[in-house]
């Protein structure tokens, strides 16, 4: 958040006066201005220079060389560069090149898939960046948004996007949308009155929030704060604040790294050491420690992530989620806690009738959204459409300024969403506006006022004068006489009843409306005093529904072990009742106003506890996402609105939504779900699953192949012998097999029963001990298999290039072998499916082709030191090949079966 220039006036500064607490008087001769002519030019213009642009401060990204520098500095890599430099200096240029040029290449793969730089608060810039109609010197006149100061009084109408903070002047029926800053679902109506100074902020409501819409009516409102200093703005500071945080998978990679890192670099020393003991040339040995070190550095391992990764990221687009950053991929399977925002999130984010009450008996109303797709049932039958229930839709639609219309397959709106939500009520009982208003013409209104609390619309059917009024049942039912009945008749009002089935609904979460009517004696000017001796025609209870599939996501979850909270800038009592909807704890809600006095330590704990929290403000989630973490959970946190991007970005894993969330709450998001449908989530964890999966089984296959070349290397120079494998073919080995064997496991499916495992801990390292003993077990068959195969070939009397060629092909085939061994870790790699990725297949068949080319091409005979080998030779490296792969199979089911029975 930018802080206030110490240069200002007291009453220029935004954050020095509780600007909803002032009067419209207090609050102009604060800012030095006369509302009714506003700033003269002059005076903008100093402010302006003040102040600065109405604009927020843009942080730049990170540059192109740093990303690119920071594939260099992994600790493996720096193991290679150092090794490929020292070569290069002792005159081995083509060991030297081809390490330089592995290097390279994972570098490469690495920025080029690093997402882009984000652009949170370039968006938030945008937000505010609007035309603007303003009262200078007298005069009405547009200006571009950025020109505006504190004290320019700002027009507002329907439609319009607010610029700036405004405290507000004057209004008529305006109408904000704030749900992108409060999480508020419904329109806010606005006044000019002072409000107390402690009011949270989503109860302002004589302020204007820059970026939030006019839904309706018009007014004025005098700018309080700009650009930075702005509530738009303090939460920019708030998502710059933020850190980016490591994820599982790097710190875990970190870690292994760095622990791969201390194992090789001891056993290369001890080899060197060794060497020179027995009385070899430190020449020699230098090399022979570049071997084991090339050797046992897995190369291959950051462009196989990374592409892991990738996959991954494919398979997500799939399912309708967008992954904005590459290792969230695998933060979503590492994910404890989801929470998630409400409107628009956990629910549909349109207001939906789901009862209407007529004549004692309640209706319930299917659908949802504004597609007027849907029904009207009582009793689970279908509703007969007369008396007081046509009655009330009737009057629904015709009190009523909102439209209905469909554009491209979607439904959508104008005007306020309760209305909306009566049209479309309307539409399902089989009755259309427009006909309603043809037939019922309207000839005077009532606009909806917050002291009245009610709309009034009168009409002239046939000569008749027939008013319909709706609004709240506080105000309109002491204003009734009678009721209808089922059939029509007016029947003695039973305000009991009324009042009971209205307070049913409200503890439902549900906005309560009564509908009325009356006969007016004659055609005359609509008043207030008209409005008296009405009939009730029933009562309308409405909601923001959940999400079709949000409830089956959310067992998901729980079954997954992954909690789920919601966190929301609305009412208490809303959220309780969508939470029992959805299957979350509703024993308890937390208001923002009771975690303000919470200190971390308690807020540690209700953040576990509760899984409600309501009238939260941006600071909260922050605070709350965080307090989650410190307690070592791995947070993902779902939202759409202005209000949820710091707690997107603070999070592990921040998931916004993507056809109805704000482009800030994108920019901040690791994740966007195309479909805005949280049941995505549940896939996205599903698929983060199978990558880490698909990770661990590319490391569990390739770490084998590493430590083997390093024990071979180790055991020749202890057994005093030549080389079996030089570094050239090494490398060659590891990078042919890393791209044509290896990667195909990230194209593994997922496995059976992935989403009934607990999440992983944080502390759980990348493998586990049953995974090390096969990593050693398959590490020293490689090293029996190539180490004594090339001894037998040189006491057969075969050439050092012939034996060099066997020991290479038996550490390629036993890798091929042992592939089909790591598609499933627990069970026969048949389970998954002979041909369920025929990448497997094709890569075996592409390395088979290299090694064929490799042991008979006279250029590669050349450049690698290879030769050409008999029938023989095949046949003992095919026998290591299946001898090994059964051994594995053998420790592979026998580790399953003991972990089995331990259960």
């Amino acid at each position: 958040m930018a802080l206030p220039d110490p240069s200002l006036p007291d009453a220029e500064r935004p954050a020095s006066l509780a600007w909803h607490a002032q009067s419209t008087e207090s609050a102009a001769r604060q800012l030095g201005v006369d509302c009714a002519s506003g700033l003269d030019e002059a005076e903008a213009a100093a402010r302006l220079d003040r102040h600065g642009a109405n604009r927020l401060t843009e942080r730049p990204g990170k540059p192109a060389w740093q990303r690119f520098l920071a594939q260099l500095t992994q600790p493996l890599v720096l193991v290679l560069i150092a090794a490929g430099t020292i070569t290069a200096g002792l005159g081995e240029t083509v060991d030297a090149s081809v390490i330089f040029g592995v290097v390279m290449v994972n570098a490469l793969i690495g920025y080029w898939q690093e997402a882009k730089a984000e652009g949170a608060l370039a968006a938030l810039a945008r937000s505010v960046a609007t035309p603007v109609t303003v009262r200078r010197g007298g005069l009405r006149k547009q200006l571009d948004a950025g020109q505006l100061v504190p004290g320019d009084v700002v027009m507002l109408t329907a439609g319009d996007r607010i610029p700036a903070d405004l405290r507000m002047l004057q209004q008529h029926e305006l109408q904000t949308d704030d749900s992108m800053l409060t999480g508020e679902s419904q329109p806010v109506r606005k006044h000019a009155a002072p409000l107390h100074a402690d009011t949270e902020l989503a109860e302002r409501s004589n302020m204007a929030w820059a970026g939030t819409t006019v839904v309706a009516g018009q007014g004025s409102g005098l700018v309080i704060a700009t650009g930075d200093h702005t509530e738009t703005g303090r939460i920019a500071g708030l998502i710059a604040a933020a850190p980016d945080l490591v994820t599982p998978l790097t710190r875990k990679m970190v870690r292994f790294s760095n622990w791969l890192l201390w194992a090789i670099g001891g056993l290369a020393a001890l080899t060197f050491a060794v060497g020179l003991a027995r009385g070899e040339t430190a020449f020699a040995m230098f090399m022979a420690a570049v071997a084991l070190a090339v050797g046992a550095i897995p190369e291959g391992l950051p462009a196989a992530v990374t592409v892991t990764l990738a996959i991954g990221v494919a398979r997500m687009a799939r399912r309708k989620a967008i992954i904005r950053h590459l290792p969230a991929v695998e933060t979503l399977g590492s994910t404890t806690v989801i929470c998630s925002d409400k409107t628009g999130t956990l629910t549909e984010n349109a207001m939906t009738v789901r009862v209407l009450w007529c004549a004692g008996e309640g209706y319930a109303l299917s659908g949802h959204g504004y597609s007027p797709e849907g029904d009207i049932r009582h009793d689970e039958m279908a509703a007969e459409m007369g008396g007081a229930l046509r009655e009330c839709l009737v009057a629904g639609a015709l009190c009523n300024d909102a439209s209905l219309r469909s554009e491209h397959g979607r439904w959508l709106i104008t005007g306020d969403p309760t209305e909306a939500a009566l049209l479309v009520a309307a539409r399902k009982g089989g009755l259309d506006e427009h006909t309603l208003n043809a037939l019922l013409p309207r000839v005077d209104v009532l606009p909806f006022d917050a002291n009245r609390q009610y709309m009034a619309t009168a009409h002239a059917p046939d000569g008749e004068h027939l008013l319909y009024v709706k609004g709240a049942l506080e105000r309109l039912l002491p204003l009734c006489v009678d009721q209808l009945a089922g059939d029509g008749r007016s029947v003695p009002l039973d305000t009991s009843a009324i009042e009971h089935a209205a307070q049913a609904y409200a503890e439902q979460g549900m906005r309560v409306l009564l509908l009325a009517r009356r006969l007016l004696p004659e055609a005359a000017p609509l008043t207030e005093a008209a409005v008296a001796r009405l009939s009730v025609i029933g009562l309308v209870g409405m909601i923001d529904p959940p999400r079709k599939a949000v409830i089956a996501a959310i067992r998901n979850c729980h079954s997954a072990g992954i909690l789920v909270k919601m966190i929301t800038g609305d009412h208490a009592v809303t959220a309780l009742a969508i939470a029992r909807q959805i299957g979350l704890d509703a024993g308890r809600a937390l208001t923002g106003r009771e975690l303000a006095g919470l200190d971390d330590t308690a807020l540690a704990e209700v953040a576990h506890a509760v899984d409600i929290f309501a009238r939260v403000e941006p600071e909260q989630k922050l605070r709350l996402v965080r307090a989650l973490q410190g307690r070592g959970d791995v947070v993902a946190m779902t939202g759409d609105g202005v209000n949820d991007a710091p707690a997107l970005k603070q999070a592990d894993i921040g998931v916004a939504m993507g056809l109805g969330g704000t482009e800030v709450a994108k920019g901040a998001a690791a994740m966007v779900l195309t479909d805005d449908n949280f049941a995505s989530i549940e896939a996205a964890v599903e698929e983060g699953r199978g990558v880490w999966d698909n990770l661990v089984k590319f490391i569990t296959w390739t770490l084998p192949t590493n430590f083997g070349e390093g024990l071979v290397i180790v055991a020749a120079i202890l057994a005093g012998a030549t080389l079996p494998i030089t570094p050239l073919q090494i490398l060659w080995i590891n990078m042919t097999t890393a791209v044509l064997l290896g990667l195909p496991l990230a194209f593994e499916p997922i496995e059976k029963g992935i989403m009934r495992r607990p999440p992983r801990r944080l502390d759980q390292p990348v493998l586990d001990a049953a995974l090390i003993r096969r990593i050693v077990l398959v590490s020293f068959l490689l090293l029996a298999g190539a180490f004594g195969l090339f001894l037998r070939e040189l006491a057969q009397g075969h050439s050092l290039a012939e034996a060099r060629t066997v020991a290479v092909n038996v550490f390629v085939m036993v890798e091929a072998a042992y592939l089909f061994n790591c598609r499933s870790l627990t069970r026969g790699f048949w389970k998954q499916g002979l041909f369920s990725n025929l990448w497997i297949w094709a890569g075996v068949g592409s390395m088979m082709l290299l090694q064929l080319a490799m042991t008979y091409l006279p250029v590669m005979n050349q450049l690698f030191g290879t030769a050409p080998i008999g029938v023989a030779e095949w046949l003992e490296i095919t026998l290591v090949a299946l001898f090994s792969s059964s051994v594995i199979a053998l420790e592979k089911w026998l580790t399953y079966r003991r972990a089995a029975s331990s259960k």
